[in-house]
């Protein structure tokens, strides 16, 4: 346990050493939440309730997607395509150390560093917009929300780490990985929620697992699923865990079969 926690240590010291991209990443955030803030803002300015949300609710989803997307999808497990396509990965392969638990303690140190900015930032932009936000106080709503933000961390982790273990297979990681952001960005929920799309492309999204990610936390945090339907959205979220977790772990027996470093 000790080594892992240097681990998350070392991560952050990482971060230290380049700050100036860490404080580029952060402002590139900053400025893309602004855009997405202001276009809301701008389109309930003439309506009062749209898509079956207020104002309110739309800000709040908005600000809050800026703190849930470092909780569930900060990673450093792109990395780890990039070791097995130069060999690095043979490093790890004879140390005792299990490599899964190395990318979740470097997870750990990402996203609890990304998160401190973006509740200071969050929290800075509340007190110049003075946006009127739901700050939920019904406890069994809050565990849902916790719930099912811990499942969107699992899930993220798994679906992140499948997409690097196809360097076992091919040198070309970055276009998969790439692709999937767009995709992770349009039906995660990332700039609006889902639910404002038409009937059938928002069926399509509910089965995908990228909904969990920002869509299904914010959803249950605002108040506006029932007990059953929250208790049915995490079990799916669950089921789509596990099934990415084993198919995670077969990919990652099935590469080292194939893996070779030599000459590298």
């Amino acid at each position: 346990m000790k080594k892992y926690f240097q681990i998350i240590k070392g991560t952050w010291a990482e971060y230290m050493v380049y700050r100036l991209s860490f404080v580029l990443w952060r402002v590139r955030i900053v400025m893309q939440l602004l855009v997405t803030y202001f276009l809301w803002w701008a389109i309930f300015s003439q309506h009062e309730t749209l898509f079956g949300y207020t104002q309110s609710m739309m800000l709040t989803y908005i600000l809050l997607s800026a703190v849930v997307r470092p909780f569930v999808m900060g990673t450093r497990t792109q990395e780890v395509g990039m070791m097995i396509n130069d060999g690095s990965l043979s490093n790890y392969l004879t140390r005792p150390i299990n490599l899964f638990r190395l990318f979740w303690s470097r997870d750990i140190a990402d996203k609890s560093l990304n998160i401190i900015f973006a509740i200071g930032e969050i929290a800075i932009l509340i007190l110049l917009l003075k946006p009127s936000i739901i700050l939920q106080a019904n406890i069994t709503v809050l565990l849902f929300t916790f719930l099912a933000l811990v499942i969107g961390v699992v899930l993220f982790f798994y679906f992140s780490m499948l997409l690097s273990l196809l360097g076992f297979w091919t040198s070309e990681i970055w276009g998969p990985r790439f692709l999937s952001f767009i995709l992770v960005e349009f039906f995660g929920g990332m700039l609006f929620p889902l639910d404002i799309l038409p009937e059938s492309l928002f069926r399509v999204s509910t089965l995908l697992p990228f909904s969990y990610f920002i869509y299904f936390p914010l959803k249950v945090y605002l108040g506006q699923l029932s007990v059953i339907s929250m208790i049915s959205g995490l079990g799916v979220g669950l089921v789509w865990a596990l099934g990415l977790k084993l198919l995670t772990e077969l990919l990652w027996r099935r590469g080292l079969m194939v893996y070779s470093s030599e000459g590298k």
